[in-house]
Protein backbone atom coordinates (compact mmCIF):
# COMPACT_ATOMS: atom_id res chain seq x y z
CA UNK A 1 0.00 0.00 0.00
CA UNK A 2 1.09 3.20 -1.06
CA UNK A 3 0.88 6.65 0.92
CA UNK A 4 -1.90 7.96 -1.56
CA UNK A 5 -4.21 5.04 -1.14
CA UNK A 6 -7.38 5.01 1.27
CA UNK A 7 -6.79 2.56 4.20
CA UNK A 8 -10.08 0.72 3.84
CA UNK A 9 -9.98 -1.48 0.96
CA UNK A 10 -13.09 -0.45 -1.42
CA UNK A 11 -13.69 3.02 -0.01
CA UNK A 12 -13.01 4.68 -3.44
CA UNK A 13 -15.26 2.41 -5.22
CA UNK A 14 -18.27 2.75 -2.49
CA UNK A 15 -17.63 6.70 -2.74
CA UNK A 16 -17.91 6.88 -6.53
CA UNK A 17 -20.98 3.73 -6.87
CA UNK A 18 -23.76 4.77 -9.09
CA UNK A 19 -27.02 4.73 -8.21
CA UNK A 20 -26.00 5.63 -4.00
CA UNK A 21 -27.95 7.63 -2.00
CA UNK A 22 -28.19 11.42 -2.54
CA UNK A 23 -26.06 13.98 -0.63
CA UNK A 24 -28.72 16.66 -1.06
CA UNK A 25 -31.51 13.75 0.41
CA UNK A 26 -29.31 13.59 3.58
CA UNK A 27 -28.31 17.38 4.22
CA UNK A 28 -32.60 18.06 3.84
CA UNK A 29 -32.98 15.45 6.24
CA UNK A 30 -30.58 16.99 8.51
CA UNK A 31 -31.68 19.78 8.50
CA UNK A 32 -35.52 18.91 8.84
CA UNK A 33 -34.58 17.28 12.27
CA UNK A 34 -31.57 19.04 13.43
CA UNK A 35 -33.08 22.62 12.69
CA UNK A 36 -36.34 21.98 15.41
CA UNK A 37 -34.28 20.32 17.65
CA UNK A 38 -31.34 22.99 17.65
CA UNK A 39 -34.50 24.87 18.51
CA UNK A 40 -35.93 23.09 20.97
CA UNK A 41 -32.55 23.07 22.78
CA UNK A 42 -31.94 26.49 22.85
CA UNK A 43 -35.64 27.03 24.28
CA UNK A 44 -34.95 24.74 27.27
CA UNK A 45 -31.46 26.15 27.96
CA UNK A 46 -33.31 29.69 28.58
CA UNK A 47 -36.25 28.30 30.53
CA UNK A 48 -33.46 26.45 32.54
CA UNK A 49 -31.75 29.12 33.23
CA UNK A 50 -34.90 30.86 34.56
CA UNK A 51 -35.61 28.00 36.55
CA UNK A 52 -32.46 27.47 38.20
CA UNK A 53 -31.83 31.59 38.73
CA UNK A 54 -35.25 32.84 39.77
CA UNK A 55 -35.72 35.03 36.56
Amino acid sequence: MTTGENSTPGAAAQAAAPGGPPTALFALAWLWVGVPMAYGIYELVLKVTKLFTGG
